[in-house]
C-alpha cells in the first residue's frame, strides 16, 4: 500500500502511566482509508487525530451499520513492539463485515497499516507494569441517506491510546451482577459481531448492574433466560470439579482471541476443557455443593479477571474466597508472559512491529 502522511503542527502532552487508566486517551495520529463501489478500498493516508465531518444524514449515525476490533501493542523490556495474535482480529474483523454487509478488507493490507501506525506511534507505549497501547480499528457507513439499506460508501479507521487496566481493580476479583430481565443477542441474530449496536443493547443492564456496585453484566441466553453466555466485555469460564467449561460459541457469543488462546494453553497444560451449553441454575448448584472452584472472564481489555462474586435473584455467592484462583493465576502469567515477551512463544502468537 501507498500510505501518504501528514505531520501534526502540534503534538500532544502524554499521560501519566500512572493515572491514565482505559480509554481516555488518543495518540496524535490515526490511520483512515475509504471505499466506494467503484474504486473498492482506496486512499490509504495516516493523518493527525482529529474530528471526522460526518453528513447528519450518515447511515452509521442512524442505522449503526458499524463494526470495530481491539488488540493491543505491548513494548517487551529489550524494547521489541509486539501484537498479539493481529491476524486473529482481522479475521473476525472481516467476519463482522459479512454479518453488517460491509465489503472485506484485504487482511494483509489492514496489518500494514496496523503495523506502520504502531511504529509511528511507538513513543506512545507506556512500559509501566499493566499497561499497553491499545489499537482500536474499526468501519463506518458513510452514505448521507436516510433509508434501511447496506451504504455503498464506508470509512476504515485506526486510532491508539495508551492504557492502563481495564478494570480499576486490576488482576483482583470483581463483583458480577447475572442478568435474567434484558437480553443483548440472540442466535441468527448479531451477537457473534463486534458490532455497535450490541454494545447499545448492552448499556441498560450494565448501569443498572454498576448502580448495584456491580463491575460488569453476566448474560444469560435470550431465549430462555437459562443459559450462561458471556460477561459485557468478556467470554467466562468455570472451574468446576476439576474441569474447565466455558459456553460453546451458539451463534450469540463473541467468539474472542483470548478466550481460544486460553483453551490452547488449558488443553496443552493436560486440563479437561468442555465447551457446551451450561445453564446458571448448574453454577448455583455447583457452588452449593463446594465444586465450583473458579470463575474467570477474558479478553483483550482485561486479558484474564478473576471473577469473586456473582449476584443472582438477589442472592450473593462468593467464588474460591474472593481469590485468585490457580487456573486463573497461570493463564495470566502465561499470556501476559508471551505478549510482553517474557516466556517463549511457542505458539508463534506474537508479531513484531518493524
Amino acid at each position: 500500500m501507498n500510505i501518504t502522511f501528514t505531520e501534526s503542527k502540534k503534538l500532544k502532552t502524554k499521560p501519566s502511566e500512572e493515572t491514565m487508566g482505559f480509554g481516555r486517551n488518543t495518540t496524535d495520529y490515526m490511520f483512515i482509508m475509504d471505499y466506494n463501489d467503484e474504486q473498492g478500498w482506496y486512499d490509504p493516508k495516516i493523518v493527525p487525530y482529529s474530528p471526522i465531518p460526518l453528513d447528519p444524514s450518515t447511515c452509521v449515525l442512524h442505522y449503526g451499520q458499524g463494526v470495530f476490533e481491539g488488540l493491543k501493542a505491548y513494548k517487551t523490556k529489550d524494547g521489541r513492539t509486539l501484537l498479539f495474535r493481529p491476524d486473529q482480529n482481522i479475521k473476525r474483523l472481516n467476519r463482522s463485515c459479512d454479518r453488517i454487509c460491509i465489503p472485506a478488507l484485504d487482511e494483509a493490507q489492514v496489518l500494514e497499516a496496523i503495523n506502520k501506525i504502531v511504529k509511528l506511534e511507538e513513543d506512545w507505549i507506556p512500559t509501566a507494569d499493566g499497561t499497553s497501547l491499545y489499537i482500536r480499528p474499526f468501519v463506518i457507513a458513510t452514505d448521507p441517506f436516510l433509508g434501511v439499506h447496506p451504504s455503498h460508501t464506508y470509512m476504515f479507521i485506526i486510532i491508539l491510546g495508551p492504557v492502563g487496566n481495564y478494570y480499576p481493580s486490576g488482576l483482583n476479583p470483581v463483583k458480577i451482577f447475572v442478568e435474567d430481565q434484558y437480553v443483548r443477542a440472540v442466535a441468527g441474530g448479531t451477537g457473534t459481531a463486534k458490532t455497535m449496536g450490541n454494545y447499545a443493547a448492552s448499556l441498560k443492564a450494565q448501569d443498572k448492574a454498576e448502580k448495584l456496585g456491580f463491575i460488569q453484566v453476566l448474560w444469560l441466553d435470550g431465549v430462555h433466560r437459562k443459559y450462561v453466555e458471556e460477561v459485557g466485555a468478556m467470554n467466562v469460564f468455570f472451574k468446576i470439579d476439576g474441569k474447565i467449561v466455558t459456553p460453546s460459541l451458539s451463534g450469540s457469543i463473541l467468539s474472542g482471541i483470548t478466550r481460544m488462546s486460553c483453551i490452547k494453553l488449558l488443553k496443552g497444560k493436560g486440563y479437561i476443557v468442555e465447551e457446551h451449553p451450561i445453564s446458571i441454575d448448574e453454577i448455583i448448584e455447583a457452588h452449593k455443593n463446594g465444586k465450583l472452584e473458579e470463575i474467570f472472564g477474558t479478553g483483550t481489555a482485561a486479558v484474564i479477571s478473576p471473577i469473586g462474586e456473582l449476584r443472582y435473584k438477589d442472592k450473593d455467592y462468593v467464588i474460591n474466597t474472593n481469590d485468585i484462583g490457580e487456573v486463573t493465576g497461570m493463564l495470566y502469567d502465561t499470556l501476559t508472559g508471551i505478549q510482553f515477551g517474557k516466556i517463549e512463544d511457542e505458539f508463534n502468537w506474537t508479531y513484531e512491529v518493524k
